[in-house]
């Protein structure tokens, strides 16, 4: 009664302001409950903010900032509750706004050229304009193709990250707006919207201007329709992309960002995950192949990339806790050994040959070794070892084990794994912390990591295997050191809380374990619904689990293999040599008789003593005798009943309870992973 009086109270304010004479907007949008009384679709108040006058002051307080010398209230509160009616997106505001050219060009005024935009006004503003384009896509979209000039406005803004999302959306990367209004939105794939990003890598200083337009080109790559994506693949786009990034005096920032849709370009999986449905298409993972002509584009560039990661002109000391790097590798050299990476992944043979010629890779895998302690520069170059091992190029192949010597460099680096300081006449980009143990080097994971995956191709490939044949220092090296490593780093040989079933299993990665299971889901889960059925859980404590699996139809439930794996894995783990399990009975609800009989030849006849040793006399045993009656849902009937040993009958009546609580215990840990969609 008090919260329905309360919200009478509320709404009469409201209403008391509407039943006044000469009300005016400001009073309203003064009401804490405006923004409710909207969502609420008060007739009176929608009908007097509809109004073209109000439509227009609503408009005012979003993109005009007011004096400095005026109240709180119109530089703070009634431009939000302005932005907050028109995302209410009730049809008849809206309207309004979107038929009237003229308050859309007032809105979009915005845009026009100033020092600065008010970072609050920015949000808001893009707020509504979002709110109109999803809400009114036809009637938005054609008022953006009457006045053309409002892209290049918004691209000049582009390193304010609310005008990035509104760019993104207008170029179509929003897939439902794209799939329910393709014909509206077809006209921007002839525009040169994406030229007018482009260029901004060679106009703009600005690190926030180069991140958000490479942002803006990367969606387009993945997610844009096919025309856009196309015209940004195209040698021309790309060519005047690398342009920009290799101008003299240029910021880091735009060789970084540019790289970046470089990559996302040429990564296939850009257009899928799994199976991903992209504007009404269903594209199986890996089906899309990258463009030649896009990398032919790239091409041209990558001997100017490659000057690039010569670092023995470069200046600049960074000291770090193993020592300093004269000079530090540095993020855009970095992400040039990853460019590389993602080029030879394409398997383009014109790749390949430009590659081998310039020889990227004896560069790549020099800075492999330079910078010893750089992990996110090991893992590119061992992707791009991978890449060359893997590759039905047989001279790229041979150009990696002859040419670039992977096999001495790997022995080398892990025959002296110490990191010392060389002579002085000699470049070293990574010098040793003066009065400190030298470190080990933090590359030798990754050279082992390389080292099996050359045993492993060599089972396959003639090539690899007489090269590691003909090297005497690399058989020794294998049979002493790599062996003896493996063997170490074999995790499930470990007594450290692995699965007891596992240790016997010749394993070299979860993977392979992930798809060689010993176990049955669908008969798991068959078990479980038989002791809901049977009563075997009886435990007041899981009530509300046995509910959610008598859902039935009402939700679907899943359990997924891998958490599968971890319960029974750890179920396993506790369970003893002898016991009932959950996953070794396929019936718990049969008895072998010949168990039974061999468990009470093995009873002590001890009056005084279980199995465990536990003395059980005086009261505790008409306590256990009801806790047998209460807890076992099977018929006693089928014991040996005729036993003349009354101890005896104790005996085995506690050993099944004790495997009803073994099979309880297992029940209640896997329906913890039963559990509704979505939840």
């Amino acid at each position: 009664m008090f919260w329905r009086m309360a919200g009478l109270s509320t709404a009469s304010a409201v209403e008391a302001i509407l039943d006044k004479d000469g009300f005016t907007l400001e009073e309203l949008l003064d009401e804490d409950e405006i923004i409710q009384e909207c969502k609420s679709l008060n007739g009176r108040l929608l009908n007097f903010l509809r109004e073209r006058v109000q439509v227009e002051q609503l408009i005012r307080y979003i993109i005009e900032e007011p004096l400095d010398d005026v109240e709180k209230k119109p530089t703070f509160k009634f431009p939000f509750v302005a932005c907050e009616i028109f995302t209410c997106e009730i049809e008849m505001i809206l309207q309004t706004l979107v038929e009237d050219e003229e308050l859309m060009l007032f809105l979009f005024s915005f845009l026009e050229a100033k020092e600065t935009h008010n970072s609050l006004l920015v949000g808001y503003f893009s707020k509504v304009v979002i709110c109109l384009l999803v809400r009114k896509t036809i009637p938005f979209m054609q008022f953006i193709k009457d006045h053309q000039e409002i892209l290049k406005q918004l691209v000049d803004l582009i390193g304010i990250t609310s005008i990035m999302e509104v760019i993104k959306r207008l170029l179509g990367t929003d897939e439902h707006l794209y799939s329910n209004y393709a014909s509206s939105m077809q006209w921007v794939e002839d525009t040169d919207v994406l030229e007018m990003i482009v260029d901004k890598f060679g106009s703009s200083e600005s690190p926030e201007v180069h991140a958000n337009a490479a942002e803006i080109l990367c969606t387009v790559a993945r997610y844009a329709p096919p025309g856009l994506a196309t015209k940004l693949s195209s040698p021309s786009c790309t060519g005047r992309l690398l342009k920009h990034t290799l101008e003299d005096s240029r910021p880091k920032s735009v060789l970084v960002n540019s790289l970046s849709v470089c990559i996302s370009l040429l990564d296939p999986k850009r257009f899928t995950l799994g199976t991903y449905p992209i504007y009404g298409r269903q594209l199986t993972h890996g089906s899309m192949v990258t463009n030649p002509e896009t990398v032919e584009g790239m091409l041209g560039s990558l001997g100017d990339l490659l000057m690039l990661l010569n670092v023995s002109s470069s200046e600049g000391v960074l000291l770090t806790t193993y020592g300093k790097l004269q000079p530090p590798l540095g993020k855009h050299r970095l992400k040039i050994v990853e460019f590389i990476s993602v080029l030879l992944t394409v398997s383009s043979e014109a790749a390949e040959k430009e590659i081998i010629r310039l020889g990227v890779v004896k560069r790549v895998l020099d800075l492999f070794f330079e910078y010893p302690y750089n992990n996110f520069l090991h893992h590119h170059v061992e992707n791009v070892i991978l890449s060359c091992l893997e590759s039905k190029n047989s001279q790229l192949l041979d150009h990696l084990l002859n040419e670039c010597n992977l096999i001495g460099s790997v022995l080398e680096a892990d025959k002296d794994p110490i990191l010392t300081a060389t002579d002085s006449d000699k470049l070293q980009l990574t010098v040793p912390a003066e009065g400190r143990k030298p470190l080990r080097i933090g590359s030798i994971g990754h050279l082992t990591r390389i080292s099996n995956k050359l045993l492993q191709l060599a089972n396959s490939n003639v090539e690899i295997q007489s090269h590691l044949q003909e090297n005497s220092e690399w058989v020794d090296w294998q049979t002493d050191v790599l062996s003896k490593r493996n063997t170490l780093e074999n995790v499930y040989s470990w007594a450290c809380g692995r699965p007891t079933s596992l240790h016997d299993r010749n394993r070299d990665s979860d993977d392979d374990d992930y798809h060689d299971r010993d176990y049955d889901v669908a008969a798991l889960a068959n078990n479980l619904s038989q002791a809901f059925r049977y009563g075997v859980y009886n435990n007041d404590n899981m009530d509300e689990t046995q509910g959610s699996m008598e859902r039935g139809d009402d939700e679907d439930v899943y359990f997924d293999d891998e958490s599968a794996e971890v319960v029974i894995s750890s179920l396993r783990l506790g369970d003893d040599q002898e016991s009932s399990s959950l996953f070794t009975n396929s019936n718990w609800f049969a008895f072998d008789d010949e168990k039974v009989a061999n468990e009470q030849s093995m009873a002590s006849p001890s009056p005084s003593a279980d199995e465990d040793g536990d003395v059980v006399i005086g009261e505790a045993d008409d306590d256990f005798k009801d806790s047998v009656a209460s807890s076992s849902p099977v018929d006693m009937e089928t014991e040996d009943s005729t036993s003349k040993n009354p101890y005896e009958n104790r005996v085995n009546q506690k050993r099944k309870v004790t495997s009803l609580g073994r099979m309880e215990r297992d029940i209640r840990v896997l329906c913890a992973f039963f559990k509704p969609r979505g939840s």
